[in-house]
């Protein structure tokens, strides 16, 4: 791996682009500071240029390279680093001149984090400076948590990806913002949810959860449609809403595999993957996400019905990305 490693830094170096693995998802890397190398990321993935990348930094030292904390929150920042980086969590601040206009998609703010990745944060060790690095798979699709992902996503574009296993985490990371109230607690505001979850972060301060959706978003995730299959994923508000059309194929896309939950017994599907098979634990449903709904948009079926799970801790965030996967009206 110390080869690998060598050789991503150096391609990064040279200005070239790099599918790299993190503890969320898989990256697709350039030098943050090299505005022509994240021109090329933004080529590869057919990203619009009004959509931000996150910035990732291999030490601490490096967060004012990328950006200027404000003395009013610079304690809750570095509380929130000392408890979550390296690790998935974003953290959005003001840039500093050295972060090209292109990565903020024009922005004064740049999003912040430490990838809790050993491979990553050893690449970007060895490069000297912060990587930007959205999700390594075309525009809007489906992230990849797996390197042989990224190569059907993204192979013949990028001359290199490093195979890191399979991601950790297996969601992208939680973003937030900070805003000092004076003498009462801080306010966290979560611009994109992730594995760091609302209870995690009320330790810190007063913590809101934003569902924003937007045509030009301020963060990455905040689009209305994005990780989505190619076959249509379908959401309803309780199992009777489904009401299949004759001849075609549908698969469903369940939590843990339960009756109970009204679905599994509602159709004849053509094939049923489970987030958490029988156990019902959030935290795998969260590993398995982006995996299970890659390996259903391969089954040659005309609609994915995705069962909804609880909205609590980590279904926060597996509720976001499937609605914005869904197939919208």
């Amino acid at each position: 791996m110390k080869a690998a490693i060598r050789e991503a830094a150096a391609l990064l170096e040279a200005g070239e682009i790099v599918a790299v693995p993190t503890e969320t998802v898989y990256g697709l890397a350039a030098d943050a500071f090299n505005a022509d190398a994240v021109a090329k990321v933004f080529a590869a993935k057919e990203r619009p240029a009004f959509d931000p990348l996150i910035v990732h930094i291999s030490s601490f030292k490096e967060l004012a390279d990328v950006a200027e904390v404000p003395e009013d929150i610079a304690p809750v920042v570095k509380s929130l680093a000392g408890a979550f980086w390296p690790g998935p969590l974003t953290i959005v601040l003001p840039k500093t001149a050295k972060v090209p206009d292109l990565v903020t998609s024009g922005l004064p703010t740049v999003a912040v984090r430490q990838s809790g990745n050993v491979i990553f944060r050893n690449i970007g060790k060895a490069l000297g400076r912060p990587i930007a690095a959205p999700s390594a798979n075309r525009f809007g699709r489906i992230s990849p948590t797996s390197a042989s992902a990224v190569d059907k996503e993204l192979g013949g574009r990028i001359p290199l990806i490093i195979d890191g296993g399979a991601c950790r985490d297996g969601l992208e990371s939680t973003i937030v913002t900070i805003e000092d109230r004076g003498e009462q607690r801080p306010l966290i505001r979560v611009l994109r949810a992730g594995p760091i979850t609302k209870e995690e972060l009320q330790k810190f301060g007063k913590v809101i959860i934003e569902k924003k959706i937007a045509e030009r978003p301020d963060v990455p995730g905040q689009l209305e449609s994005h990780y989505a299959p190619r076959t249509p994923l379908l959401m309803f508000e309780k199992p009777e809403d489904f009401v299949p059309e004759p001849g075609k194929k549908y698969g469903l896309l369940s939590y843990r595999g339960d009756p109970k939950a009204g679905y599994i017994d509602r159709h004849d599907w053509e094939t049923v993957e489970e987030l958490s098979p029988g156990s019902g634990k959030l935290i795998e449903a969260a590993v398995r996400l982006f995996f299970v709904m890659r390996l259903m948009d391969e089954a040659g079926l005309d609609a994915i019905v995705a069962e909804p799970v609880s909205e609590t801790g980590l279904g926060v965030a597996i509720m976001d990305r499937l609605r914005r996967a869904a197939t919208k009206d």
